[in-house]
């Protein structure tokens, strides 16, 4: 994942470091059983390499996906479980103790009968308070402090790191504000999308009646949510376009955005987000902001407070009593993703109690779960994949050397961050107790916001981590030039208390982990960024140009891909392409200096060839439903995990080699449209 401000979850396989090389296992071996072989695998190799594994392993009605990705976290989500109810049966456990919080939160979402009890009274203060809302200036005053309480009304907000001074923080405003998301849905005319609205005008209704509207009232204020947020979509840029890191860098001083929207005095407004001695902050959208500024106007002040207190519920909805998480399941899990059950209430409250208290789960986590070794086994194989791209930039034949020496530097000068991190975060002033599941999720999210407040006029704390290691993640941070990848009780199913061979090893967590994420740093976006982290063109002219070149023949070819009748985003994946398309490569050529490799034995009648591209194809075995898939492709920067296999795969002669792919077939790219880069 390249992490650009805002983190696009992206899963990548854990993984249990051993290696072996025997030639025969006495355990079924998942590269073998997984296989269908009724697909021809020059066709779609993702299906031929999976697709057994999918037959015997329909999804759960209560996902929108099945595959490796969910059987690793439901694992986690089980070892997480026993820490949660362990902390909530602990009657010794100190007040602000973590064990404390964490049993506590997790025995107040529990609390159903105090939740329904409850309602949706956690949240009468904040609704109270719009209410009396009278005119534009409070109208911008309450947009501002729901911000700080864990709504996002009309625009996005954040403290990270200046992309081109990447030793301060700076405060970043961007578009934002859409119930739904992505400005697609509001504004795409095909079927599809045309059915999500009026689903949605529909979930808008029915949740204004559980807030305690009328009938026609309802109506109405469904009617005036959905057309206020598309005139925020309207102004919203497209996906693709929300990744040139220089287009949506827009630095202004304060007086200057009070003149981009007039009808908002940002020098009040900024301190009611808790920012004190601003003197600019960088707009990522500045078209965003004119329009906002005259939606503020177009709309009556009644209007904005019905948008405001749907805004605020559905930033909670799923905290709150019954009828309104079961409501809110329907749309954004039913509608949305295919998903047709919810989860046991357990599963829901342990995904929230990590979400929320991440830092303090994963210190139990890293002391109960995580074997010894496992850094140092990580670095090592990072060291190799590193040295393995060092090579390749030597050898590019597109490329100056000034602009190779630069590559290799910055290469050089990537920091990973491996495990789980050596310093915790301080939530000691979190407050967390039995009395209110919702009311706790708030403290949480506050906490969370002064936290990243507090960063503002501070060093840069470069040690930071964004997730925790027991999240199943990883991403590349181009401000720090940094790569991080969590421990995760490195798990891969299948091999649990037995040793995988380095074809799996390096498939995977070479590949799709090291390989990917460092790629990040030299794709169209992370190439942008120097080796300190500031946006900063290290390029050459001449090799710019070649390099765009072949970035767009990447874009070309994962245009012509569709699932369902709709064609993925070339433009908008076109950085994960290029990491998946790196990470693949550089993962083979670590694999090729080990000891399996070199011997070239086969293991259950796999040349070692054949058993890293199907491990590769194993780290994104995932099966989803059509809903998810049309969803990942409007929404999602990453491609359909079939084409984040069969597209990097069609591109490397070793992989036609080893599985006699010719021209002619699917899987086969003629030299003319083969995409080589690093």
């Amino acid at each position: 994942m390249n992490l650009l401000k805002k983190p696009v979850v992206l899963l990548i396989i854990g993984m249990t470091f051993f290696s072996c090389n025997k030639k025969e296992t006495a355990f079924p071996d998942p590269l073998i059983t997984n296989r269908d072989t009724t697909i021809n695998l020059a066709t779609d190799f993702f299906n031929y390499a999976n697709n057994g594994w999918f037959k015997k392993n329909p999804i759960s009605s209560t996902d929108s996906n099945n595959g490796i990705m969910r059987t690793v976290i439901d694992t986690i989500n089980g070892q997480i479980k026993s820490i949660c109810e362990k902390s909530a049966n602990d009657q010794s456990a100190v007040k602000g103790s973590n064990k404390q919080k964490i049993g506590d939160f997790y025995a107040s979402g529990m609390d159903t009968i105090a939740i329904e009890k409850a309602g949706i009274s956690p949240l009468n203060s904040e609704i109270k308070k719009i209410n009396e809302i009278k005119d534009v200036s409070g109208l911008v005053n309450s947009i501002a402090h729901l911000q700080t309480v864990g709504a996002d009304p009309a625009f996005s907000f954040y403290v990270s790191q200046d992309d081109k001074i990447s030793t301060k923080y700076a405060l970043f405003f961007v578009q934002g504000g859409l119930g739904m998301g992505q400005r697609d849905f509001y504004l795409e005319t095909d079927k599809r999308n045309t059915e999500i609205r009026k689903a949605y005008q529909s979930h808008l209704k029915t949740m204004m009646r559980f807030m305690g509207e009328e009938e026609s009232t309802a109506a109405k204020s469904a009617a005036t949510i959905l057309k206020l947020e598309t005139e925020l979509a309207k102004a919203s840029r497209k996906l693709e376009l929300l990744r040139d890191p220089v287009k949506n860098y827009n630095k202004l001083s304060v007086a200057q955005f009070n003149t981009l929207s007039p009808n908002i005095d940002w020098k009040k407004v900024i301190p009611l987000l808790g920012v004190k001695n601003a003197d600019s902050i960088i707009v990522g959208q500045p078209e965003f902001f004119k329009a906002l500024d005259k939606t503020l106007k177009n709309y009556s002040i009644e209007e904005w407070k019905t948008y405001l207190k749907w805004n605020l519920v559905n930033s909670y909805a799923s905290y709150l009593n019954a009828a309104i998480e079961k409501q809110n399941f329907k749309f954004y899990s039913t509608v949305m993703n295919g998903v047709s059950t919810q989860k046991p209430r357990w599963k829901r409250v342990v995904e929230n109690t990590d979400q929320y208290l991440g830092d303090l789960v994963g210190q139990v986590y890293v002391s109960d779960y995580m074997p010894k070794g496992v850094k140092e086994k990580l670095l090592e194989i990072g060291n190799n994949i590193r040295d393995v791209f060092a090579s390749h930039i030597k050898k590019l034949d597109w490329m100056s050397e000034a602009t190779k020496q630069k590559a290799l530097f910055k290469l050089s000068k990537i920091v990973m961050k491996l495990g789980y991190p050596d310093k915790w975060k301080d939530m000691s002033q979190l407050s967390i107790d039995r009395k209110s599941y919702c009311g706790n999720v708030m403290q949480a999210k506050i906490w969370d916001y002064n936290y990243m407040i507090n960063k503002f006029g501070k060093p840069v704390d470069r040690n930071e981590w964004v997730m925790q290691p027991q999240t199943y993640n990883a991403y590349y941070n181009p401000s720090n030039n940094e790569i991080v990848i969590p421990a995760c009780n490195i798990i891969v199913p299948g091999y649990e208390g037995r040793m995988p061979d380095d074809a799996i090893l390096y498939g995977v967590i070479g590949g799709s982990f090291f390989g990917h994420e460092i790629t990040h740093g030299f794709d169209d976006q992370g190439s942008q960024y120097d080796e300190k982290g500031n946006l900063n063109n290290w390029w050459t002219a001449e090799d710019l140009k070649k390099f765009k070149a072949k970035t767009k023949l990447i874009v070309s070819q994962y245009n012509k891909f569709a699932i369902l009748g709709k064609n993925v985003n070339g433009d908008a994946t076109q950085g994960e392409n290029i990491a998946d398309l790196g990470g693949v490569v550089m993962g083979y050529e670590a694999f090729q200096k080990t000891e399996q490799y070199k011997k070239n034995e086969k293991i259950n009648g796999q040349t070692p060839d054949q058993r890293y591209f199907l491990a590769y194809a194993y780290s994104w075995m995932v099966n989803r439903r059509d809903e998810s898939k049309i969803n990942q492709i409007t929404t999602d920067v990453h491609a359909p995990e079939q084409f984040r296999v069969n597209g990097p795969l069609s591109n490397i002669p070793e992989f036609y080699k080893a599985f006699n792919v010719k021209k002619g077939d699917k899987m086969y790219q003629p030299d003319s449209l083969r995409v080589v880069i690093w």
